[in-house]
Parts: structure tokens; C-alpha cells; sequence
């Protein structure tokens, strides 16, 4: 699995023009996945970002996680994050899951996010032309690679 997490100020997802999702200050996540995923990656990614200490402090260090500021997550499955760009110019999708094994995924990650949170997550429309409006403050991006745990 791989995932961009950005903290935002706000964020909403709208889908024909009509506005499915939408946070305040919180993280925006946007998944991918690949067929060797496994619920261990899931488990291991949903409780990384629920404790990730990304959010300022009253001194304004990075020293509050999701949960200790109790803010809300909109999680986008973005298949691209699995782009291979080594040959040519286009982009090769080889590596990102068909949708019969994405949706499962996607699903179980949701509700592992959920799960860790102790609260809903807002969610976009999986394979769903989908407009992602953001604010990111910092700004703070963190790219995760469950392939790649360091």
C-alpha cells in the first residue's frame, strides 16, 4: 500500500457536482494498493496514521497525532500512486489492483481507520471521477510505502 497524508485545513471530495465528503482541520489520505497487500499492511498503516505526530502543540511543535486532536480524515483510493515511470513518458499502472481486489482493500482500510480512530472517516467513491479540493497546512505531506517501513 502506498499513501500521500496531508494535513489540512480543509478538504472535500465532489463527484458530479455534488459534494460527497468534506472535513476541517484533519488529513486528507489518499491509498493505493497492489495485489500482495495483505490485512497486516492495512492494520499497520491505519494505526501509523492514527497516531502520526504531525499536529502543533500549544508551543506549535508537531507533537499531536489525529486522535489527540480529535480531527477527521477523508481517505481517497488514487490507484496512480502505483504509476511506474521508469520507461517512456506514460505512465504504466501494472502494479495497481484491479478493482476486485482494490474495493475489498479499500474497504477493510476504511473500517481499520475507523476502527483505530474510534470515529466515522469520510471517504470519496471508489473508481469515481472525483474533483479533491484541499488546504494543506504547513504545508505537511508524508508518503508511506507499507513495502517499505522505515
Amino acid at each position: 500500500m502506498k499513501a500521500v497524508i496531508q494535513r489540512v485545513s480543509h478538504a472535500s471530495v465532489t463527484i458530479e457536482g455534488e459534494k460527497v465528503s468534506e472535513i476541517q482541520s484533519g488529513l486528507l489520505v489518499l491509498v493505493g494498493f497492489e495485489d500482495s497487500d495483505t490485512q497486516e499492511d492495512i492494520q499497520w498503516l491505519s494505526a501509523k496514521i492514527a497516531n502520526l505526530r504531525i499536529f502543533g502543540d500549544e508551543d506549535d511543535v508537531m507533537n499531536l497525532s489525529i486522535k489527540d486532536i480529535r480531527g477527521d480524515i477523508i481517505i481517497v483510493s488514487q490507484f496512480t500512486l502505483h504509476a511506474a515511470t521508469k520507461k517512456g513518458n506514460r505512465p504504466s499502472y501494472i502494479k495497481a489492483s484491479k478493482p476486485n481486489v482494490a474495493i475489498p482493500l479499500y474497504e477493510n482500510f476504511v473500517s481499520q481507520m475507523e476502527a483505530d480512530l474510534g470515529k466515522k472517516v469520510q471517504t470519496g467513491r471508489f473508481g469515481a471521477d472525483m474533483k479533491v479540493a484541499l488546504l494543506n497546512d504547513g504545508p505537511v505531506t508524508i508518503i508511506i510505502d507499507t513495502k517499505n517501513k522505515e
